[in-house]
């Protein structure tokens, strides 16, 4: 190979690495690394320096280099052991890689083959979801889900939140199509996504989040009394899941149930939301005590560790909530720095060059905000790698204020 065309070679296979992560996002943690490994390799070796400063000028990138700045930083301080360090800031070195997805998708061309990419994929879940359901596929392999609960690649809350996206997405590919028949393929796709979510899978963040993201869709594509009408249909339907037979109304029942049944001295172990409750009580105390710079980047599993030592709550390494965990760690500064990204990616998201582009920010930081509410989502590998790499493609186009 000629020297001199290497640069260019590297470049190439770092961007199609990129692009391929779109379908192994949702299927294959293996997969992803290797193609992170390609990504960073093509990135290192393929030359254009000029324009990857430019990609890391982003407003965005900016906020997430920061965020992961102070993550680098918090390994400083704390009692944590090394290996604790070390292990949660590679779970967030996604954040880092928004830069270089940044440089990666920055012609339009390559940033919509990037988001076909991650719809052929979640098009594949979702019609595997649908053949385990019917007994046409078994568990066993790859395959995680049973029929009466349908995953595909992943456990059901990681499905649950990528098949919510689904549906938005298919939704707004549908209201993007031109041609009748482009357009009930993919509205009948959004379609069979939503009840998917809502009656297939049990996971109370996919059904949360769907109902965001169904909400956001109204307020931006409809007109203001279509908007009124569809809201009182959007609170209806979901009034009615909620009664109906299924796993939204499983899973509302047993949410109640879990709460109304929580003792103060400690959860039962498989209360999912009395656990919940008693790590964000336990983690704002960790918060309270060390509230500007946290115990330090990985000190959460010993710090909470410590604080129930002699009760009979149960340790945990993660608090099921990325604000709190956080804050934890690296203190209200490093909770400012990721409230911060995701403002930054609202107020930005209308400067994208179209109006697929701009809802689908949106959308993304609708999924992640909420879902971080409830989960550790950044530290989280699918969820993580999806957000930071959804975060570059869209944000690859992001205009300057002066364009």
């Amino acid at each position: 190979m000629n020297a001199f065309a290497f640069p260019r070679h590297a470049d190439r296979a770092g961007r199609w690495a990129a692009i391929a992560l779109g379908a192994s996002i949702p299927v294959s943690v293996a997969l992803d690394n290797l193609l992170l490994l390609v990504v960073l390799a093509g990135w290192l070796l393929g030359g254009q320096w000029a324009e990857k400063r430019a990609a890391a000028r982003n407003a965005v990138a900016i906020c997430a280099l920061l965020l992961f700045g102070l993550l680098l930083l918090g390994m400083l301080w704390g009692d944590q052991p090394g290996a604790d360090a070390r292990t949660y800031l590679l779970k967030y070195l996604d954040l880092a890689f928004i830069p270089l997805f940044a440089y990666f998708f920055r012609k339009a061309g390559t940033r919509r083959i990037g988001l076909w990419t991650l719809a052929g994929s979640l098009m594949v879940t979702l019609l595997l979801s649908f053949l385990i359901r019917f007994g046409v596929i078994e568990h066993g392999g790859f395959i995680e889900g049973t029929p009466l609960s349908p995953v595909v690649f992943k456990l059901r809350i990681t499905h649950g939140l990528l098949m919510a996206f689904a549906a938005y997405l298919f939704a707004l590919m549908a209201l993007e199509a031109r041609i009748n028949r482009d357009r009930a393929i993919w509205g009948t796709l959004a379609l069979l996504a939503a009840i998917n979510v809502t009656l297939m899978v049990e996971g109370a963040t996919g059904h949360v989040v769907l109902g965001l993201l169904t909400l956001l869709l109204i307020l931006v594509r409809l007109s203001a009394r279509m908007a009124v009408l569809a809201v009182v249909a959007l609170f209806s339907v979901s009034a009615v899941l909620t009664v109906v037979p299924g796993p939204l109304s499983k899973r509302v029942a047993t949410l109640v149930e879990e709460v109304r049944n929580r003792t103060p001295e400690a959860a039962a172990p498989d209360s999912s939301a009395g656990l919940r409750i008693e790590f964000y009580r336990n983690t704002l105390a960790i918060v309270a005590d060390h509230p500007l710079t946290g115990v330090g980047t990985g000190g959460f599993p010993s710090a909470y560790a410590e604080r129930v030592q002699g009760s009979r709550m149960v340790a945990t390494r993660n608090p099921h909530n990325e604000y709190l965990h956080i804050a934890a760690q690296i203190g209200l500064i490093g909770l400012a720095a990721m409230l911060a990204l995701f403002v930054v990616q609202w107020r930005t998201a209308p400067r994208l060059p179209t109006r697929l582009e701009t809802d689908l920010a949106r959308g993304l930081v609708v999924t992640i905000a909420a879902g971080c509410l409830f989960n550790s989502f950044l530290l989280d590998h699918a969820e993580g790698l999806f957000f930071a790499w959804l975060t570059g493609l869209l944000y690859a186009g992001l205009k300057s204020d002066k364009s």
